[in-house]
């Protein structure tokens, strides 16, 4: 068989993935009868699959709201993978040493959709209180540091992105005029600052890697308690994750990214 070409696909193992991908982007639990309106699959089918999902402790079974959610037996899936890629191995040291130096937590994320980012590996430092995340876990595209960095590459108009922007949900969420400012300061520096924006008494830094053809597909990001940093260790940590997120680009795209290479965006 051709290898590039699908061949006969399993029906049953085709809507399973499509029901299991719609519960990952749902806010809450589903009933059957949502989950097979929204994916377009018989009602029977869809709970027969489900079903099996459940046994599999792929998706959980809530019997008071007779709903189904992503279950933990998907998130040791999706961890086990993500712990396997060949850029964590990569990525590990050059996370270790930020965390340990700027005494900070480390992480890497990695776009998924158009829409979604999820935490694939992370470097933890030595303090008794620090900030912790699990692999796995899944923000908006647009939100903290990492957001302004992958809105710089964002090919939407300004009403398009003011749209998505109004859908985010801040601690203390800025003006998008604001917003929009501190992605074009990303834009000429290569990294994004979040102080106390998206949770109060945390600032998160991140810089964007990319891809051939300036794409980018992941984001180095550390973060700390705010009242840690000063100007000047702040600067430092900024450029620590930039260097990071550079070297990671240029193990992707076996060349030199140039993180202030944006497309050009529409105005409305």
């Amino acid at each position: 068989m051709d290898e590039g070409s699908p061949g006969k696909l399993v029906g049953a193992v085709v809507s399973g993935f499509k029901i299991v991908r719609h519960l990952a982007r749902a806010r809450g639990g589903m009933g059957v009868n949502q989950v097979a309106r929204e994916t377009d699959i018989n009602p029977s089918t869809c709970f027969n699959i489900l079903k099996t999902l459940v046994h599999e402790r792929i998706v959980t079974f809530d019997p008071a709201r007779k709903t189904y959610a992503i279950g933990l037996g998907f998130v040791e899936i999706a961890k086990g993978a993500l712990e396997k890629a060949s850029f964590a191995r990569l990525a590990r040291p050059h996370l270790e040493a930020i965390a340990t130096s700027f005494n900070v937590t480390v992480t890497v994320w990695q776009r998924t959709g158009d829409d979604r980012m999820v935490l694939v590996e992370r470097a933890d430092n030595d303090a008794a209180t620090r900030v912790h995340m699990n692999l796995g876990q899944r923000l908006p595209l647009l939100i903290g540091a990492f957001g302004r960095c992958m809105a710089v590459y964002d090919a939407r108009s300004e009403a398009e992105l003011r749209e998505a922007f109004s859908t985010l949900r801040w601690q203390d969420p800025p003006s998008f005029e604001t917003w929009l400012q501190e992605v074009r300061a990303a834009q000429r520096t290569g990294y994004a600052i979040d102080a106390d924006r998206y949770v109060r008494g945390v600032t998160t830094v991140a810089s964007p890697v990319l891809e051939t053809g300036a794409r980018p597909v992941m984001a180095v990001s550390a973060v700390g308690f705010s009242a840690q940093f000063t100007p000047v260790s702040l600067t430092g940590l900024a450029s620590a994750v930039k260097e990071c997120a550079e070297a990671l680009s240029v193990a992707i795209a076996g060349e030199v990214a140039k993180h202030n290479t944006a497309p050009h965006r529409r105005t409305a």
